[in-house]
């Protein structure tokens, strides 16, 4: 499915970062290491690369992570971006100190586990979980994500996956996005931080 939605000339969600990743900089210091999952075309990488930080991309489609490259070279800047299934990954023990997920919303409850789970572990002890994604009233928007309610996060989904982390941040909010085709118009969304234990 993704890969015949990337298969495409221009960028579905354009070239811009999403507008979580500069609001929320300040969770980003330059030098951290980041694993941003389900990459998609490299926005947000390149974005956080500019910024300083040394990031690896997992995205399975190959079209979005040749447009990938494409755009690290045009910036001037070399993330790692990784063709992976982040159903099927094999996640690295507490190696980045962030585990990124960006509108990952395909996932239905039971993969969400397995992506959260492997994120979860990829953490070092005291590093950050980070996820921004849409709310159930994205439903009546219809302005991006799945239509599925069970994909959509609510608070409390957040705070479940992550049991003994504490919480830096979790903001629901109304926005309206410019992001590509993929992303456009008034949009419910939520922000996630949490910190993992450092025991």
């Amino acid at each position: 499915m993704w890969e015949a939605r990337f298969d495409r000339p221009d960028y579905l969600f354009g070239t811009a970062p999403t507008a979580f990743l500069p609001r929320r900089a300040d969770w980003f210091p330059k030098g951290a290491t980041v694993l941003s999952v389900a990459e998609g075309e490299g926005r947000n990488a390149v974005w956080l690369a500019q910024q300083g930080l040394k990031v690896t991309g997992l995205e399975n489609a190959p079209s979005a992570l040749k447009k990938a490259h494409a755009l690290a070279r045009r910036f001037g800047v070399d993330p790692t971006f990784v063709e992976a299934d982040v159903l099927a990954h094999d996640w690295p023990e507490a190696a980045f100190d962030i585990a990124l997920g960006i509108f990952i919303q395909f996932a239905g409850p039971a993969d969400r586990t397995v992506i959260v789970d492997g994120m979860k572990r990829a953490v070092k002890p005291g590093g950050l979980l980070i996820l921004h994604g849409y709310t159930p009233k994205q439903i009546e928007y219809g302005t991006g994500g799945p239509r599925a309610v069970e994909n959509m996060y609510t608070p409390d989904l957040l705070r479940n996956l992550v049991p003994g982390w504490t919480v830096e941040l979790c903001d629901a909010y109304e926005d309206d996005l410019d992001e590509g085709v993929g992303h456009s118009g008034r949009s419910a969304l939520i922000d996630f931080i949490a910190r993992k234990p450092v025991s």
